[in-house]
C-alpha cells in the first residue's frame, strides 16, 4: 500500500473516533476535497513525483490538529504528521519539507515556492466552487458552535465579501487561470446577498435576534439529536458483538463438547461446561433485552391534543389517531415554534431515558460474559488438575 492511501486511512480513521462532531467544515470532506483539488493543481503543472507526494501528504494531514483544539491546529498536525512518518521510516529531511507545507495552510502565510502555493491554492479552493455558500454555512455554524463567534447575515456576507475581494488570492497559474473567474462569481453572489439584506433592514433589531437564537436551538437539537442516535447504534453494535460471540460458543459446546459428556472418563467436564452454557445464554438473554425495542404507548384524550400536551413527533402516540385529526393537530405545530421546540425536548428526554436503559442492559451483559469466561476457564483448569 502506498503512503497516500496509508495516509488517507489513518487521517480518516483519527476524525472518525476522535474529532468533535461539531466540525462541520475543518473534517475528512473538507481534507479530501483539498486533496483532489491539488491533484487538479498538479495535473496541470509540472511538479516532480516525489514532491507530488510530498504535498498530498501535507494536505492529509493539515487540519488533523483539530482533534485537540483549534488554536494553532497547524503545529499539532505537524506534530500528528512527524509520528505518523516516523513510524513509516520516512527521512528527516521529507518530514521536514512536509512540515513547512503543512504551516503555509496558516492563514496569512505568504507561499514561498511552487509547493508552498499548489497548498495553499488547493485550501482555499472553495472560494471558487460552485457549492460555496454552502460550504460558508458549514463553516459559520462550526464557528458558533465552538464558541469562535456569532455572526449576523450582514456581518456574515461582508465579511466573506472582504476575504474573497481584499484579503485572498490565489498563488499558481492554473488556479488563476480557472478559479479565479469561479471566484469572482461567488463574489457576484455575496454582493447580491448584500444587497437583498439592505432590503430587509426594516425588520427590528429583536427580530433578527430572535432569528439567530433559532438557528442556535434548531443547530442544537439536531446535534444532540445525531448524537443520540449515534450512541444507540454503538450500543446495539456491541450488542450484536456478543450475541454473534456467545452463539458461536453455545454451537461449539453443544456440537462438541456436549456429545462427549457421556463418557465416565470426561464427568469431570460436566460443571465446567455447564458454567460456560449458562453464562453463554444468561449473556444471549441481556444482549437481546438491550436490543430489544422499548416503544412507550399513552392514551389520551382529544382535549389533550387541543391543550398540546401530546407529543405528535413520536409515533406510538399519533398511530391511534385518525388522519384528519393528526393533519390537523400537526398544523397547529407547525405553526407554533415554541410548540415544536416542547416536542422535540420529549423526545429527546424519552431517547435519553430508552438509551440509559439500554446501557444498563449492555453493561450488565459485558459483566456476564466476562464473569462467566473467567470463572468457566478456571473450572475447566480445577478440573483438568483435580484428574
Amino acid at each position: 500500500m502506498s503512503i497516500l492511501h496509508k495516509a488517507k486511512n489513518y487521517v480518516e480513521i483519527l476524525f472518525k473516533d476522535k474529532l468533535s462532531s461539531v466540525y462541520f467544515y475543518h473534517n475528512f470532506i473538507h481534507t479530501a476535497y483539498t486533496v483532489n483539488k491539488a491533484e487538479e493543481i498538479m495535473k496541470n503543472t509540472p511538479v516532480s513525483e516525489e514532491d507530488q507526494e510530498k504535498v498530498l501528504v501535507a494536505l492529509w494531514f493539515h487540519d488533523t490538529g483539530y482533534i485537540e483544539c483549534a488554536m494553532n491546529h497547524e503545529e499539532r498536525s505537524v506534530e500528528i504528521m512527524k509520528n505518523f512518518l516516523h513510524e513509516e521510516n520516512y527521512p528527516e529531511n521529507y518530514i521536514a519539507e512536509v512540515e513547512k507545507l503543512i504551516l503555509a495552510t496558516k492563514i496569512n502565510h505568504e507561499p514561498q515556492g511552487l509547493l508552498e502555493k499548489i497548498v495553499k491554492d488547493a485550501d482555499f479552493s472553495h472560494f471558487a466552487g460552485h457549492d460555496y455558500n454552502d460550504i460558508s454555512d458549514a463553516l459559520r455554524k462550526e464557528w458558533e458552535l465552538t464558541n469562535v463567534r456569532c455572526f449576523s447575515n450582514d456581518e456574515w456576507n461582508a465579511g466573506n465579501l472582504d476575504m474573497l475581494k481584499n484579503k485572498h488570492t490565489f498563488y499558481t497559474d492554473y488556479a488563476k487561470e480557472n478559479w479565479e473567474p469561479l471566484k469572482k462569481k461567488n463574489i457576484k453572489k455575496i454582493e447580491k446577498k448584500l444587497v437583498k439584506e439592505e432590503e430587509k433592514k426594516d425588520n427590528s433589531e429583536g427580530k433578527k435576534e430572535k432569528e439567530k437564537s433559532d438557528r442556535s436551538v434548531d443547530t442544537l437539537f439536531r446535534v444532540t439529536l445525531n448524537n443520540h442516535t449515534r450512541l444507540s447504534d454503538i450500543a446495539d453494535s456491541k450488542a450484536n458483538i456478543l450475541l454473534s460471540v456467545n452463539a458461536i460458543i453455545i454451537s461449539v459446546c453443544l456440537s462438541v463438547l456436549v456429545p462427549k459428556l457421556d463418557a465416565p472418563k470426561n464427568s469431570h467436564l460436566i460443571l465446567p461446561s455447564f458454567i460456560l452454557l449458562l453464562s453463554s445464554v444468561l449473556t444471549i438473554i441481556f444482549a437481546i433485552l438491550s436490543t430489544k425495542p422499548n416503544v412507550t404507548k399513552t392514551t389520551f384524550t382529544t382535549q389533550d391534543v387541543t391543550n398540546r400536551k401530546v407529543n405528535l413527533l413520536f409515533f406510538g402516540n399519533f398511530q391511534q389517531m385518525l388522519f384528519d385529526d393528526y393533519h390537523n393537530a400537526m398544523k397547529d405545530l407547525i405553526k407554533d415554534r415554541d410548540y415544536i421546540y416542547d416536542s422535540m425536548v420529549k423526545d429527546l428526554y424519552y431517547l435519553g431515558k430508552v438509551l440509559d436503559r439500554k446501557y444498563k442492559l449492555l453493561s450488565i451483559t459485558y459483566k456476564i460474559f466476562m464473569a462467566g469466561i473467567i470463572i468457566s476457564v478456571l473450572s475447566f483448569g480445577f478440573a483438568f488438575l483435580s484428574l
